[in-house]
């Protein structure tokens, strides 16, 4: 399914620090592995880029570029259960830096240690005490929550936009991207249930963690969608796309041929790649409107 040299060289070089047994190691093994893999991939910060970590409405969060009338919240990935600040510094560097907008990344906690909605609940605390419009942004797990965001706070301050970047969007498994993806490279269907497990244990699952299935998609934030098509998690981002138009929403959808999940850690190594990050920083600015 993928042909393209500088694509097959980016997952070599991901699984050799970050194995596929990986997803189904203990999350302090899971994380050693993503740590190694995010340090191969990281870039440095654009020169002169202001950045600062602080607490926003609690929640450890840290700041890129200056302090002007309109924020990004970027929202990172990693299964709920890895990622940090440090996992997606150079990709909010980069979209500070390129767009002049200023990014506030989220520390939200992780699973299995605090279970959903922990997770939300930190994003929802970040959003309300946010004294800016702003476009939110995730990618993965990440792009799960920026649009449960959307959702909690319908009829109350909306995001400018919401970009979702391959995200997870509560899609019950029945789409072919499940089964035509289910070995994908860097994302296997079978590694979505151990994710799924951690984040929620055996409890309930609350309705907000599902967004493809909330009764009704109206009135949310204009929406712009990217996904990965040699991903299971494909179909989602299609799938609420639709929804979204069908309800009234303002929304685009982006499949990228060739590309795998994760594949924003190859922007700097792949001439799709690069060109899908390009697409999500046009994008951003869009929703975030001339400066002000």
């Amino acid at each position: 399914m993928i042909t393209d040299p500088q694509v097959l060289d980016f997952i070599a070089r991901t699984e050799a620090a970050y194995p596929p047994e990986a997803n189904g190691a203990s999350a302090a093994d899971n994380r050693r592995f993503y740590d190694a893999m995010c340090a191969v991939f990281r870039a440095p910060r654009p020169p002169g880029l202001p950045v600062q970590d602080r607490r926003i409405g609690g929640v450890p969060c840290r700041i890129y570029g200056a302090d002007i009338p309109v924020a990004v919240v970027y929202v990172h990935g990693g299964g709920f259960v890895v990622g940090g600040l440090d996992s997606h510094d150079d990709v909010c560097a980069e979209i500070a830096d390129a767009t002049g907008l200023q990014v506030v990344a989220v520390d939200y906690r992780l699973a299995p240690e605090h279970r959903w909605p922990a997770q939300i609940a930190d994003v929802q605390a970040v959003w309300d005490a946010l004294d800016r419009p702003a476009v939110i942004a995730g990618d993965s797990a990440g792009g799960l929550l920026a649009a449960a965001l959307c959702l909690s706070r319908r009829g109350a301050r909306q995001p400018l936009g919401q970009v979702l970047v391959y995200p997870g969007l509560g899609g019950d498994g029945s789409a072919p991207s499940y089964r035509e993806n289910a070995e994908a490279p860097l994302l296997r269907t079978e590694d979505l249930a151990g994710y799924h497990a951690a984040l929620h244990g055996e409890g309930p699952v609350d309705p907000l963690a599902h967004p493809l299935q909330a009764d009704s998609l109206a009135g949310l934030a204009p929406a712009f969608v990217v996904t990965a098509d040699v991903d299971p998690l494909r179909d989602d981002g299609r799938d609420y796309v639709r929804r979204l138009r069908a309800e009234g929403v303002a929304a685009h959808w982006r499949n990228e041929p060739e590309l795998p999940h994760g594949y924003l850690r190859a922007r700097r190594h792949s001439d799709r790649a690069r060109r899908s990050f390009q697409a999500i920083l046009a994008a951003i600015q869009r929703f975030a409107g001339p400066p002000r």
